[in-house]
């Protein structure tokens, strides 16, 4: 049996610069989507003072975009929905950050409370309720950006809308 360890073996990996692959600037896998949601999450001050609510519909903001993805800020109040819809070509994660999202999809439905994440795939066919009694925040990177997002009615027949984040 051999005692030296790995680190003997192969010597610190800190002292071969050379060998260490540099910071990315832009995430550009899924896991690094997933990462970069839960450090906006955690950054209160970036987006907590940017939330507006709308009773009217729900409000959206553009809160960052770089290369090939978009992150939106949505405000949800009770009752608000995003029906029955997929996101075309992107991919994304949904992040919810404060109160109580639902979301619907054919496997079933899923309450999602603040800190739980969704990640999905184009095509991926969902809806977003916000069925408790408070207002709820959630925040979703797209990539590619959104640029459709086709409804999917329950009963009636398919019509599309403009791009709308959700």
């Amino acid at each position: 049996m051999n005692s030296d360890s790995d680190l003997q073996i192969a010597g610190d990996i800190l002292e071969v610069q050379h060998l260490l692959r540099p910071a990315r600037e832009h995430p550009s896998t899924v896991s690094e989507f997933v990462g970069l949601a839960r450090s906006i999450a955690a950054d209160r001050a970036r987006w907590a003072d940017i939330v507006r609510y709308d009773s009217a519909s729900r409000w959206y903001h553009r809160l960052h975009q770089g290369p090939g993805y978009e992150v939106w800020l949505l405000s949800w109040v009770p009752g608000q929905g995003s029906g029955r819809h997929d996101h075309g070509l992107s991919a994304g994660v949904l992040t919810v950050l404060e109160g109580e999202l639902t979301e619907h999809t054919e496997r079933g439905t899923r309450a999602l409370g603040a800190g739980a994440q969704r990640s999905f795939a184009p095509g991926y066919v969902h809806e977003v309720v916000n069925d408790s009694l408070e207002p709820a925040v959630s925040l979703h990177i797209y990539y590619p950006g959104l640029t459709e997002m086709p409804m999917h009615p329950s009963q009636s027949a398919p019509t599309a809308v403009d791009a709308v984040p959700a």
